[in-house]
């Protein structure tokens, strides 16, 4: 989702800056020459004896700031997760590393059969911890047999050594480009 607010702030800004280039590159409104004011004091003036017009302006930037802050905290937080909380069964808890779960989930997806290369990341979600697999096949790869095969033993594994009830996990697969045999 930040993805989609990021491109959508973006565009927004962009179109607002361009806007405001092309009404001073014309030198059209509101700009009235190179001398004069952005707002003159007749427009200002104008403004003075409504009440609600200067509350209306600091409500308005006050949002923006709010928007703005907002938008700052969600770029520097950080989606991996780096470690899970395992249950030992005696009642005490241990930290599970997010890099070793990812390197072991990684290193038997890879060793599947038709996997060419595989990238792996722990993502913190609402519910809980999530997997995040991408899967580059070999050609000859049948892919349901590489997702069976991720489903079964690996993710099997990933989830009792997690000790949680289930792992969700998003496959994304690829098949490796390659040239064309050559027929002699």
């Amino acid at each position: 989702m930040l993805g989609t607010v990021n491109r959508i702030l973006l565009g927004l800004i962009g179109l607002v800056l361009l806007a405001a280039g092309v009404v001073v590159l014309t030198a059209a409104w509101p700009l009235g020459g190179r001398h004069e004011p952005l707002l003159t004091a007749a427009t200002r003036q104008r403004w003075h004896p409504e009440g609600w017009w200067w509350w209306a302006v600091f409500a308005g930037l006050g949002a923006c700031v709010l928007l703005a802050l907002w938008w700052l905290l969600a770029q520097l937080r950080r989606s991996r997760l780096a470690a899970v909380v395992v249950d030992t069964g005696d009642g005490g808890f241990a930290l599970l590393r997010g890099r070793a779960l990812v390197e072991a989930v990684s290193a038997e997806a890879g060793a599947l059969d038709g996997v060419a290369r595989c990238r792996v990341a722990l993502l913190r979600r609402r519910g809980g911890p999530h997997l995040r697999v991408g899967l580059e096949l070999e050609p000859y790869a049948v892919p349901a047999d590489v997702l069976a095969a991720l489903a079964g033993p690996v993710l099997t594994q990933a989830r009792a050594s997690t000790g949680l009830p289930e792992l969700p996990t998003e496959a994304r697969l690829r098949i490796t480009s390659h040239r064309a045999r050559r027929v002699t």
